[in-house]
């Protein structure tokens, strides 16, 4: 029997996914994902999503795609659903598109991607070359990417909206230097999302922007949850406090994400992910107890205390 490249695929990442979560696949995925609500709808999704920043090949990024897409059908089949991309990842919108398209699971995804131009015509441009390095007709969410042409492009994403191209639209910044723009945008336009760096130690969104979100009905998504992998320099090889247990913590990478996602105000979390493993912790912090406001002060005094990350070359 010949089997299609797609079939292999699916076998393939079906395979790894069976491996990674042991012999009852059914078993790991059976408790529930703690979802929340996008304000603007009312539909709700997984408070864990996928960022798909390094899905890149050659030059010292993944030789192949071969882990890709054994992340991207593990992720899928334990529930995840959010998935964010754009255009100036690299290769990164082809790479997933084509996997997604081979998978046959873009469907079952919400998928975020972003605009980067200046102006009207290369904003529609930039968008309709989205569309076909992702094989859709449609996105579920385009964000204008750190800010830039925002004046231009909220415009032609409403119009988008209006034709049902895509069901949300709003900005994103990974930079507190953006933050006073982003607040001034957000007081003064209609968003569905904001995406916005937010970690345990870098809590300088929950001053402003998460508040006047919750007011002005904006989802959230947050990037950078791991401070660009410092947290996990900082707790180096120390265990998870005893008391991690009470919010279902098996790992510092769910402690971490736990924090983020319990925020009231954050709709999800995409941590980047290109290994199934990981897709398989970073679910694990969408299931069972979530920090309440004293657990999250907690967490806050423990990460506080932490020794610095240690320097480049130290």
């Amino acid at each position: 029997m010949k089997v299609t490249r797609r079939e292999a695929i699916k076998i393939g990442a079906g395979a790894g996914a069976s491996l990674l979560l042991g012999s009852n696949p059914l078993r790991a995925q059976s408790a529930e994902l703690n979802m929340k609500t996008i304000p603007s709808s009312g539909e709700r999704v997984p408070v864990i999503g996928l960022g798909a920043r390094n899905y890149r090949v050659g030059e010292g990024w993944a030789p192949d795609t071969a882990e890709f897409g054994r992340t991207l059908q593990t992720f899928h089949d334990l529930g995840g659903r959010v998935l964010d991309t754009s255009p100036n990842y690299g290769d990164s919108e082809t790479i997933v598109g084509d996997l997604l398209a081979d998978l046959g699971i873009r469907e079952n995804l919400w998928v975020a991607t972003k605009v980067d131009r200046g102006d009207r015509e290369s904003g529609l441009e930039r968008m309709e070359g989205s569309m076909d390095r992702m094989h859709t007709d449609h996105f579920e969410l385009v964000q204008v990417h750190n800010l830039r042409g925002w004046e231009a492009q909220l415009p032609t994403l409403r119009e988008w909206k209006q034709e049902g191209r895509i069901k949300y639209l709003g900005i994103t910044t990974s930079s507190s230097r953006q933050y006073g723009d982003m607040e001034s945008i957000m007081a003064q336009e209609d968003l569905d999302f904001i995406q916005i760096n937010y970690a345990a130690d870098v809590r300088d969104a929950a001053d402003r922007l998460l508040p006047l979100a919750a007011d002005r009905g904006m989802g959230v998504l947050v990037n950078l949850p791991f401070g660009r992998g410092r947290l996990f320099s900082r707790v180096g090889d120390r265990e998870l406090p005893g008391w991690a247990s009470e919010i279902d913590c098996e790992s510092w990478g769910q402690f971490f994400l736990k924090y983020v996602a319990s925020h009231p105000a954050v709709t999800a979390v995409i941590p980047g992910t290109t290994k199934a493993h990981h897709a398989v912790d970073n679910i694990g912090a969408a299931r069972g107890a979530m920090p309440d406001t004293g657990m999250r002060r907690r967490m806050e005094e423990f990460v506080d205390a932490l020794p610095p990350a240690p320097r480049r070359g130290d």
